[in-house]
């Protein structure tokens, strides 16, 4: 592998999967005179707006190679996965794209390689944001890292819809930056990971890993219903016998002391809030509670009801490894 990254001429961009920030991407791509194709999955592809072209291969297949040449060459391409569903061999990697296959990652690495990348910062209260982009290697984001930029969240970021407008905006400025940087000749030093420290955090998915464990201590309870909060369909548990999702929750410190047997408690009903018991000396407050058509059903809810989850779902929750592949969900 080389010790550096630069292009002599940098003429073509290939974006391999899916990104929401496409559009953003492809203007910036244009911006710099660059011919871009996309190439995506079966099931990446259903994200994908309809004026939008691209290419779908599920496979690095000789129809992949045919495709790639026919348009573009490859020595003046950048290759650039966004959550691709395809997994590339050591061997593709090496003598096709000839080491031009990169990766963006927004956060630190390798104490962060894998998939639900700001879920999992939340539940650990990460504050720290990164921008970086490495090469890809036959290992999961474990290639040598060519450029990074760290920031910390802003204070008022708590859910991940939050963290991930303040990483979008962070991306496309860092983005642009990198690629006009190439289009100048720049040569980046290649930094390898170390090997001594890193940690793998695999996917998640709401419906799957997203029931509430109400033994949980109340600052790693609100982290917990924060960490699947909007965008995401919201944490999972159940009242009255009824499944239900929790969104907008904060932690309150004004009400009596609890002990452990109240957890889930309503101990009071604010008509626009919800006011619960957990284990320890704080309560939640809870504003919205969706119901399987999204309904807010705050109303329907009782002082003395209690949120419970059954211990199937929890034990469910940890023992079901959500992965993907090109054609979407595989348990």
């Amino acid at each position: 592998m080389k010790n550096n990254f630069s292009f002599k001429k940098l003429k073509n961009i290939v974006f391999i999967g899916y990104s929401d920030l496409i559009e953003e991407l492809l203007k910036i791509s244009k911006l710099y005179g660059l011919k871009t194709l996309i190439i995506t999955s079966s099931d990446q592809a259903k994200k994908y707006n309809k004026n939008i072209q691209y290419k779908i291969l599920d496979k690095q297949d000789l129809n992949f190679k045919k495709y790639v040449l026919k348009n573009v060459k490859v020595e003046e391409t950048l290759f650039v996965s966004l959550g691709s569903r395809i997994i590339f061999s050591k061997e593709i990697i090496e003598n096709f794209f000839k080491y031009n296959l990169v990766n963006f990652h927004s956060s630190r690495l390798p104490l962060d390689s894998g998939g639900g990348n700001i879920s999992w910062r939340i539940l650990r209260n990460d504050r720290i944001e990164n921008q970086l982009v490495h090469l890809v290697n036959e290992t999961i984001d474990g290639g040598p890292i060519i450029k990074s930029s760290k920031s910390i969240f802003p204070k008022n970021c708590h859910l991940p819809i939050e963290h991930e407008k303040f990483c979008n905006k962070n991306f496309l400025i860092f983005f642009d930056k990198f690629v006009k940087e190439l289009k100048n000749s720049k040569v980046f030093k290649l930094y390898p990971q170390v090997d001594y420290i890193g940690r793998y955090n695999p996917r998640l998915n709401t419906d799957i890993n997203g029931w509430i464990d109400w033994s949980l201590k109340s600052s790693d309870l609100i982290k917990f219903i924060d960490a699947f909060d909007d965008p995401y369909t919201g944490a999972k548990t159940t009242i009255n016998d009824k499944v239900v999702k929790i969104k907008k929750a904060q932690l309150h410190g004004g009400d009596s002391s609890n002990h452990p047997f109240m957890s889930g408690i309503i101990s009071r009903h604010d008509k626009e809030w919800l006011v619960v018991s957990t284990v320890d000396e704080n309560m939640l407050i809870i504003e919205c509670v969706l119901d399987n058509k999204d309904n807010n059903i705050l109303a329907k809810i009782k002082v003395g009801d209690r949120f419970v989850t059954p211990t199937d779902k929890i034990f469910l929750s940890k023992k079901i490894r959500p992965k993907y592949n090109s054609k979407g969900l595989k348990i």
